[in-house]
């Protein structure tokens, strides 16, 4: 049987009509956006990248913190006051003279631990103490 090409339906393309000024208002939106997401995934980071920074001397605190005047920071050079007043140095063969110190409104606590929690939350970021004043 041969086909009829009577019955075939033509393609046709359709005709859109686009608003430049519409078209360019969405565009600079859409980079704004992604500038702005970028710019906040480089303020806020997980734990892998706040002990990268903690090496490089920056002081950090989570966005999940209660206390905002709290924030971790890397102490070196540490010593210690015995009970006969002999001044110690806590050099440690694996890990040198460092520890994780946490500063909080209470004061220092040498040798902070990071909890569960911390390990696995994505936000950290760099403590900004003009921002906290």
């Amino acid at each position: 049987m041969a086909l009829d090409r009577a019955f075939v339906t033509p393609i046709v393309t359709p005709i859109v009509a686009v608003d430049q000024d519409k078209y360019d208002t969405l565009i600079k939106i859409s980079d704004r956006y992604k500038r702005l997401t970028k710019e906040h995934e480089e303020t806020i980071f997980d734990f892998g990248k706040a002990i990268i920074y903690l090496k490089e001397g920056k002081k950090l605190q989570r966005e999940g913190w209660n206390g905002k005047r709290q924030y971790i920071e890397l102490a070196t050079n540490i010593s210690y006051k015995n009970v006969k007043a002999e001044v110690i140095n806590a050099e440690h063969e694996a890990i040198g003279n460092k520890a994780i110190a946490f500063v909080g409104t209470s004061g220092v606590q040498l040798g902070w631990l990071a909890s569960q929690a911390d390990m696995l939350a994505e936000d950290w970021k760099i403590f900004n103490e003009r921002e906290e004043n």
